[in-house]
């Protein structure tokens, strides 16, 4: 019920999920299923967070998911930082500017479709 109110709660949701196996971890997918059938994601403005570019079969079941709940996934917002095999420490990451900027322009990008969210009714 709590995570039901905060998802309803939030003008927009970022998730990052590993790919396990070929699909989308179970903690994700179990939270998920507890969504479906309530208005949480009910044109919610979504980005997807994918730590490996490689990693896009759970991306894609996830996608649809997330489709299938009605969420509004921002494309434009929905980015690959390559961080496997990338051997930064917590520290590097913070500090890398790459990874920064492409943070920023993502999370920029979904709050201007949360901002526009508010200024509209859905279809």
């Amino acid at each position: 019920a709590a995570l039901r109110r905060a998802i309803i709660d939030a003008d927009a949701l970022v998730i990052a999920s590993p790919e396990y196996a070929h699909g989308v971890s179970s903690i994700i997918k179990n939270a998920l299923d507890w969504m479906v059938g309530n208005e949480s994601f009910v044109y919610k403005p979504v980005a997807l967070f994918n730590a490996s570019p490689r990693a896009t079969i759970a991306l894609d079941a996830l996608r649809e998911t997330l489709r299938t709940m009605s969420a509004r996934i921002v494309d434009d917002a929905c980015i690959a930082v390559p961080l496997l095999g990338s051997n930064l420490s917590e520290e590097q990451l913070v500090r890398d500017a790459g990874i920064s900027a492409t943070l920023s322009r993502s999370l920029a990008t979904l709050a201007g479709a949360a901002a526009d969210r508010q200024t509209r009714e859905p279809l």
